[in-house]
């Protein structure tokens, strides 16, 4: 009998001091404090690891029409992620607008493949009216993954431009791929940002025929008046009025398609000395009608020879200054 109490009192002695032991054995890992920084706290094993490279192509097949009051346009385009480890690159978007369309080719740990159609918008600068160039672009960003998880970088052997694509109205000279590092300031995050852009500008000839011409056209009948005699006053002063109402709702009509803007563009500065040189012209009938309706020839015909001088010579340095600093 006494044999077993003691055997018992050993056995409960030996539970005792195991359940002590586990209550004061310290948490394996603070027990590690100083050990190896993959026990780190707040570090993902991607982290770890250092950032995915993943490499991005954009082939674009069709833009819409650029609509110059908001820079917005639409795009179709085939867009390939390549990486070199498995990671999840599908949670992408844009940072200057939106998808309407996304279809999924190919899904595989390293490799995705969509077609993708696209509402974006850039901010245009239309400081060089009507010989103003742009760069539209495609900018992609992951919505989670910061740069110290991923890394985008431009595969140009993947991108490019379908020989058919064709921008209404413009003509494209180049296209560019480049990968830009984008921070949050506030928020104290940055992220790899793919920037896809296709440089396009204004044909020429068309900005010519369509802009400068029918206002030169406006303006040179408003000139001519002033080869008229101070005798001709009426059709003088007929030709100067019509000629400035047409410049001005030249004008109005010309602007009609860009947005309000804190700079005057080229087309402004040209329309404007326009009204400069029409407005002296009047001003010279006007002071030659004066003249005429007092019977003082002389003063008349010397408002007369001096306008035609002055007037087309100011006019003609006013827009040599706006070309030169074009």
């Amino acid at each position: 009998m006494k044999h077993g109490i003691w055997v018992l009192g050993i056995i409960a002695l030996g539970l005792l001091g195991t359940f002590l032991g586990l209550a004061f054995t310290p948490d394996p890992v603070i027990a590690q404090e100083g050990g190896s920084s993959s026990d780190a706290p707040g570090q993902t094993q991607e982290e770890e690891e250092g950032p995915a490279h993943v490499k991005v192509g954009v082939y674009v097949l069709n833009v819409g029409k650029l609509d110059t009051s908001t820079g917005g346009f639409t795009i179709d385009f085939y867009l390939s992620f390549s990486s070199d480890r498995p990671i999840d690159t599908t949670r992408f978007e844009f940072a200057n607008g939106r998808a309407t369309t996304v279809d999924k080719s190919v899904d595989e740990p390293t490799e995705k493949f969509y077609r993708i159609q696209a509402s974006l918008a850039n901010t245009l600068n239309l400081s060089r009216y009507p010989f103003d160039r742009h760069r539209l672009t495609i900018e992609i960003e992951d919505k989670e993954q910061t740069v110290r998880t991923l890394v985008y970088e431009p595969s140009r052997e993947d991108s490019g431009l379908d020989p058919a694509v064709n921008v209404s109205g413009w003509v494209i000279d180049k296209w560019d791929a480049a990968v830009e590092t984008h921070e949050y300031a506030p928020y104290g995050t940055a992220f790899s940002r793919y920037v896809f852009s296709i440089e396009i500008h204004r044909s020429t000839t068309a900005a010519i025929l369509k802009t400068l011409l029918p206002a030169l056209t406006i303006v040179v009948v408003g000139l001519l008046s002033l080869v008229l005699s101070p005798d001709k006053i009426i059709p003088r002063l007929t030709l100067n009025t019509g000629s400035l109402t047409g410049a001005v709702l030249f004008h109005l009509n010309m602007t009609s398609s860009l947005p309000p803007t804190a700079y005057l563009t080229f087309g402004d500065r040209f329309m404007l000395f326009n009204y400069v040189g029409l407005t002296l012209t009047l001003v010279s009938t006007l002071i030659a009608l004066y003249y005429v309706d007092r019977k003082r020839t002389e003063e008349a015909n010397r408002v007369h020879n001096r306008a035609l001088v002055i007037v087309p010579l100011i006019w003609v340095s006013l827009q040599g200054l706006n070309f030169l600093f074009l």
